[in-house]
């Protein structure tokens, strides 16, 4: 029939006591630890999953340490300045996580009396806070039975379900997130014996698709389902499951200019409503792919005319679909008169450590000061 879900077999209500009773085992055994399983403030657990969201947990481990270092509670991070709450996500990307966090604690603090909210619906109000977060944040810090569905999960479920439709199809979608709701209420009417039944088993399922069920080479003979699996029994675990095809990468040409005079360094603060709003940067602009333009760029960006310049530095780096190269220049102003654009500032290799940069002029910050290092005494 068409429009019909590819699926091996619904699972019947004792086939999915078995897989919570497996998953639950093979958590409580192989759990990472990472130090937001350490806690239930539900604080804490919201931080850690919008910085999870699109973002490896290798990556924010750190992020979340010193951010519960400076903001350890709600109300810290409600009283804090914007520029704080901007240099603790520094380099972390996507900074409308930022953004939604500080202002949905904000209001926390102002309407709820700091009081974070344990209903599922007022969790899901939250800005930047979708299904998948509002189930994480209300399964894990109240043990609620509420299903996730992330790309971990989604990985696992059309392994173990033999689901071979793409899962960004509505209906796919739908499919998958009743097979979760089914196991975390089925994990729920399991005997706690001092557990906490629905919060363990969303982790394990994200767990293992982070760590066994992986996009290639899953660790099959580690896995609690291989018996139950309808990839692993047709041998059909290596194959990715049918998906809309991907977007060609985008190339793009940047140059940037290191603007000096008297030890200081232009920068310029980006407006507030664009991408990596109020992030500052050194001034750049696009250029085409593959052109030597960057004599009008100087001329366009500072009123700078004449003067040679030599290539300060190459970065190479991603952003969504786009394949970036930026070209980094050095300029000495000396006594020249330049177009400074609104947001300018002059800052010294000191203050330029305390703005908060995006993850590609942070690193021409981190060149800038090597070289400084690297720069013989004067005699």
């Amino acid at each position: 029939m068409r429009g019909r879900i590819r699926i091996h077999r619904e699972p019947t209500p004792p086939e999915v006591r078995r897989l919570v009773r497996a998953s639950l085992q093979w958590f409580r055994r192989n759990a990472r630890d990472l130090p937001w399983r350490r806690t239930h403030d539900p604080y804490a657990i919201w931080v850690s999953e919008i910085m999870l969201q699109q973002t490896q947990v290798k990556t924010v481990i750190p992020y979340w340490e010193r951010w519960m270092r400076d903001l350890p509670t709600l109300e810290s991070l409600a009283r804090a300045r914007w520029p704080k709450v901007l240099k603790l996500w520094e380099g972390l990307g996507y900074y409308t996580r930022a953004r939604n966090l500080h202002e949905a604690a904000k209001f926390i603090v102002g309407q709820r009396g700091g009081r974070f909210p344990t209903a599922f619906d007022e969790v899901l109000a939250l800005p930047g806070v979708g299904c998948y977060t509002a189930g994480a944040i209300c399964s894990i810090a109240y043990n609620q039975p509420k299903p996730v569905l992330d790309g971990n999960v989604t990985r696992v479920f059309t392994r173990l379900f033999g689901i071979r439709r793409d899962p960004k199809n509505r209906m796919t979608r739908e499919l998958l997130w009743s097979l979760a709701d089914r196991l975390v209420r089925a994990a729920a009417k399991e005997p706690a014996r001092g557990r906490r039944n629905c919060a363990d088993l969303n982790q394990a399922l994200m767990e293992l698709g982070a760590v066994a069920c992986t996009p290639r080479h899953p660790r099959c003979p580690d896995c609690p389902f291989k018996r139950h699996c309808a990839a692993f029994r047709d041998s059909h675990q290596d194959s990715a499951t049918p998906q809309e095809k991907r977007a060609q990468p985008i190339p793009k040409h940047v140059v940037a200019f290191v603007v000096e005079r008297n030890g200081r360094f232009l920068v310029r603060q980006r407006p507030a409503k664009v991408v990596n709003g109020q992030l500052w940067e050194f001034p750049n602009t696009e250029i085409g792919v593959g052109s030597d333009t960057r004599q009008n760029a100087m001329r366009e960006l500072l009123g700078w005319r004449g003067q040679k310049v030599e290539l300060f530095l190459r970065l190479k780096h991603s952003i969504t679909r786009y394949r970036i190269t930026l070209d980094v220049f050095r300029l000495d102003a000396g006594q020249r008169s330049l177009h400074l654009g609104s947001g300018s500032r002059w800052c010294s290799p000191t203050q330029l450590q305390w703005l908060a940069f995006s993850s590609a002029h942070r690193r021409i910050v981190d060149r800038l000061q090597n070289a400084a290092k690297l720069r013989p005494a004067a005699a």
